[in-house]
């Protein structure tokens, strides 16, 4: 009884120091970096507050433009990985991922992050996660602009996602094609991907963030024929959808593009100074 109840009362230190760790983020990114450190270092921590601290880690790490820390956490993660739900490995390394991206400068270093995950899943026969990852790596190669191997990656994951049906995974691979293929100035086969990813997101749950990025691209091919009016209304979209995400740098960029839709458009005197 004692055992137990000491385990309870460690279980409930460590959400406590998650969520001050989480409370942190923002005023003291270092603080919280030892906070959350401290919790996945320590062997009595739940696994559920470990995967919070991991998280809540890669944010910090992410903050503070530690490009290197996140890569070499996704090392120093992969026994726990084995411990823990594939879907809450996935959850994890996508944060870990969704954050490198957002550091400058670390393209490279993505590429190489992205290539050892997907050797790790395919020994550890992660399939669900290394599709996942496979996606994230060709938009990492398409900024980049190694749009070839970009290419070649897609249609490979492709091949294997159709078999299982990933339409939410399709959906995100057929609008990365999209970019690369008008990247190329080939706008019909733009055009032909986008109007794939466009249907499935018709058919099945297409998250926010994903069509507002399916409508931003729908614009810029609209705008590429000088159909300025749709194109306006699809940016307009975009940026509706991306300004109630909080997703400000985005926001921006979809208003850029409208107001150059009014302007291409001979519409200037429209535009609500």
């Amino acid at each position: 009884e004692q055992g137990l109840h000491h385990s309870v009362a460690s279980s409930s230190a460590d959400k406590d120091r998650v969520r001050r760790g989480n409370e942190l983020l923002e005023e003291s990114t270092e603080q919280a970096v030892a906070i959350f450190q401290d919790v996945l270092k320590d062997d009595s921590a739940s696994p559920r507050d470990k995967e919070s601290a991991a998280i809540g880690l890669a944010k910090a790490y992410g903050k503070l433009q530690m490009g290197d820390q996140l890569a070499a956490m996704m090392q120093d993660l992969r026994p726990f990985f084995l411990d823990i739900a594939k879907a809450k490995t996935a959850k994890i390394v996508k944060v870990v991922i969704d954050e490198l991206s957002q550091v400058p400068g670390t393209l490279e270093l993505q590429v190489r992050l992205c290539e050892e995950a997907i050797a790790w899943c395919k020994e550890h026969k992660r399939t669900f996660l290394r599709h996942r990852i496979q996606a994230k790596l060709a938009v990492v190669l398409y900024k980049k602009r190694d749009f070839a191997e970009s290419l070649r990656l897609i249609a490979s994951t492709m091949r294997e996602i159709r078999k299982l049906e990933d339409k939410p995974l399709m959906m995100e691979i057929q609008l990365t094609e999209s970019q690369v293929h008008y990247s190329l100035s080939n706008t019909p086969k733009a055009k032909a991907s986008l109007t794939s990813a466009r249907t499935l997101a018709s058919s099945v749950y297409c998250p926010p963030a994903l069509q507002a990025a399916i409508d931003l691209q729908a614009g810029i091919l609209c705008a590429d024929e000088r159909d300025y009016r749709t194109a306006f209304s699809y940016f307009y979209e975009s940026f509706e959808s991306y300004a109630s995400q909080k997703e400000d740098a985005l926001a921006l960029q979809s208003l850029k593009y409208m107001l150059l839709s009014k302007i291409m458009d001979n519409k200037a005197h429209e535009i609500d100074s």
